[in-house]
């Protein structure tokens, strides 16, 4: 997504194909199916990073491979996938706002940013992150009910945890309990961790990818037509570097988020509380509770996402 609709930057248009040049039906009906199936391979380390994250002191699985190992062997597979169904069908939806603020924003910064005197890299990453925050802003009135409502799912009857008969039943009960706005528990710190998180990764996507071309000797000044191989292979590697930076940086905010969406609302905590109960029980090193499976999370999803999204566009090109 950030190699697109740079509307300024004319030495990149081999590796870019612009909005305005998309089948928008066509593209939004193969990413559903697309996207949907990234979401089944990478949605069992979502499952165990939450699950880490909200996990006691004295929890007796407190790292990533026991909590799988013990998933499996309680509930097989399934167990890997709960709150599944919750995720995918708002997955749809939210992905569809933020693609599409995600683009539009892009070009407009892209035009804003171009009469100014920066390098390539330094403009592709403000115009990026700027787009990557504007769209994790819109997305975030149907993501974050989904968000609260599955992280319960995939909790549930760990770390004494309470049980659900599926997303139904945890939404009329956090409905029943706080009203509507609990279903938006954390929405402001959800705006503070993935608005961020969805800046720097589109920014690091961006500038990294603009950097390895001028190394590999397609800067602004080459007239080489990159072959498809070396463009998905440098997208692959920006993937990688976005996913890097993102989850070093916003892990901390996302502990605290999901704590509060999970924890949080059973003991009636706030997000200061739960900071310094974290503080209390973890120490400092509690706020990176989860970092690992985030760290390949973030790093596999938007590698895998973003090459799904470049070929995507591809394939729905006009041209």
């Amino acid at each position: 997504m950030a190699a697109t609709s740079n509307a300024g930057a004319q030495s990149f248009s081999q590796t870019e194909i612009n909005w305005d040049k998309l089948d928008k039906t066509k593209f939004y009906v193969v990413g559903a199916g697309l996207f949907t199936g990234i979401t089944v391979a990478l949605y069992p380390v979502s499952v165990v990073k939450t699950r880490l994250q909200v996990a006691s002191k004295d929890a007796v699985e407190r790292n990533a491979f026991s909590i799988a190992r013990g998933l499996l062997r309680r509930d097989g597979i399934p167990g890997l996938y709960k709150g599944f169904g919750t995720v995918i069908t708002g997955a749809v939806p939210a992905r569809i706002i933020f693609l599409t603020a995600l683009e539009t924003t892009k070009i407009g910064a892209f035009k804003l940013v171009e009469p100014v005197n920066l390098s390539e890299p330094t403009k592709a990453a403000i115009a990026n992150g700027l787009a990557g925050m504007t769209a994790s802003l819109f997305s975030q009135a149907v993501f974050v009910p989904i968000d609260v409502i599955s992280q319960k799912l995939m909790v549930q009857g760990y770390s004494g945890q309470a049980n659900y008969n599926g997303g139904l039943d945890v939404a009329r009960k956090i409905v029943k309990a706080d009203g509507i706005r609990g279903l938006y528990r954390g929405f402001g710190l959800s705006v503070m961790t993935y608005s961020p998180s969805s800046a720097v990764w589109w920014a690091s996507y961006g500038s990294s990818q603009r950097l390895i071309w001028s190394f590999l000797g397609h800067g602004s000044d080459s007239s080489l037509v990159p072959d498809e191989r070396k463009i998905v292979l440098v997208q692959a590697t920006g993937g990688i570097v976005a996913g890097a930076t993102a989850s070093c940086i916003t892990t901390p905010l996302d502990t605290i988020k999901t704590r509060l969406q999970v924890i949080g609302h059973d003991k009636g905590q706030n997000a200061r509380q739960v900071i310094k109960s974290l503080i209390h029980d973890e120490g400092w090193k509690g706020f990176y509770r989860g970092l690992g499976p985030r760290f390949f999370s973030m790093s596999m999803w938007g590698t895998s996402m973003i090459l799904t999204y470049e070929y995507l566009k591809r394939l729905c090109s006009k041209e």
